[in-house]
């Protein structure tokens, strides 16, 4: 029987991107794999409720050091894991996020990467702890024998910032989260609009807080909205979702702040942190969706909007273009004028908004997690 290892460490935080990803990629698998031909061994830092076959065995295990952080994290990757794959007799590794991790030569390993932000926002390595951690994980990029980039944008970056030789690098496009694609009923989207406070047909951004996802543009456009057009009555609210992590400063926008010195408490709802459980009618309910982000590896929340079938404006940077295609309207991110009359195109235009929510929910349907799975399981097939 065929050993392959799997790095699922970020299944104990499933409300982050590369916790989505590792969750649905791993009930995906469980579906889909052959227990009579593989035995799956997924190494965790925290155990996990997941329901898995007889053939998926879990390692869960920790250094001494157990504060969740940079230390434990290199400690666990670079060092105690290769130790545990290779006991195990493990004849292929999977990291499912760039990691320090590096095998021995007698172990094949695949390694998916999102991004390369760092290399492009450097106020993120803020210390001399992240600098080193960065450096670890970029010399275990390219020593990985096979790397699968989740999107093309992501396969340029690696090659033109790390020099990583083409021919090692396969794209695999991501998913969304099953509930994302499934119809939101009448009860779901009372039950959120009561919860929040809403009326359907607002403004919505979400995904996140960081300075380079540019909230602060979504905030800036819409008071120029407002003053631009004063006679427009009827213009819609402004809805923002995410968790404010005062240590992440200066690297997160306090939109709270932001919203008070311009004068938009009375038009700007700030939600705050939302279960994902929440989030498909939150979004099945906006009138239209904006996420003018600076850098994305790929971009989950717009093909959340899409998914719901919400219009949706978006940058025309980094990756975003190959995940929203012909479906969505995009602006310069570095313009919030530009980012603010996109938004204005959209609401002023109800064949337009129609346009835009069909082809969005057609073009979701490309995405799937079945063929992320399939694909990942050819390519460690080839490996062994």
């Amino acid at each position: 029987m065929t050993k392959i290892g799997i790095d699922a460490s970020f299944l104990r935080k499933p409300d982050t991107g590369l916790g989505q990803v590792t969750l649905n990629f791993l009930r995906k698998l469980s579906e889909i794999s052959n227990g009579e031909e593989v035995e799956f061994f997924l190494y965790l830092e925290e155990d996990t409720k997941l329901k898995l076959p007889k053939n998926f065995r879990k390692v869960v295990f920790l250094p001494p050091y157990k504060r969740d952080d940079i230390f434990r994290a290199i400690w666990w990757q670079k060092y105690l894991l290769p130790k545990k794959v290779q006991a195990d007799g493990c004849e292929v590794f999977l990291s499912l996020y760039q990691c320090a991790t590096i095998m021995p030569k007698s172990i094949k390993h695949v390694m998916l990467v999102h991004d390369v932000l760092l290399e492009f926002f450097p106020d993120y390595l803020s210390n001399w702890r992240k600098a080193y951690a960065w450096k670890l994980l970029k010399k275990a990029i390219g020593q990985a024998d096979k790397i699968v980039a989740i999107s093309h944008r992501t396969e340029k970056d690696l090659i033109n910032t790390l020099g990583i030789d083409p021919k090692k690098i396969t794209v695999s496009y991501i998913d969304v989260a099953e509930i994302f694609k499934q119809e939101v009923s009448v009860a779901e989207s009372q039950r959120i609009l009561k919860k929040y406070k809403l009326k359907a047909g607002y403004i919505y951004s979400g995904g996140g807080l960081e300075v380079r996802k540019n909230v602060e543009s979504v905030v800036r456009a819409y008071k120029w909205l407002l003053e631009r057009y004063p006679e427009d009555e009827k213009f819609p609210k402004l809805v923002i979702s995410g968790k404010l992590l005062p240590q992440l400063a200066p690297l997160v926008t306090d939109v709270e702040k932001l919203v008070q010195e311009l004068g938009l408490k009375k038009q700007v709802a700030v939600l705050g942190w939302v279960p994902q459980k929440d989030l498909p009618a939150l979004y099945r309910n906006a009138g239209l969706f904006v996420y003018p982000s600076h850098y994305e590896g790929f971009g989950l929340p717009v093909l959340e909007a899409m998914s719901q079938g919400v219009p949706t404006v978006t940058s025309k940077t980094s990756s975003l273009p190959e995940v929203g295609s012909d479906s969505v309207l995009y602006c310069d991110p570095n313009d919030f004028k530009d980012v603010a009359m996109v938004m204005r195109n959209v609401l002023s235009n109800e064949h337009l908004q129609a346009a835009l929510s069909l082809k969005g929910q057609e073009r979701a349907t490309h995405f799937s997690w079945e063929k992320f799975t399939q694909k990942m399981l050819n390519i460690i097939s080839e490996m062994k």
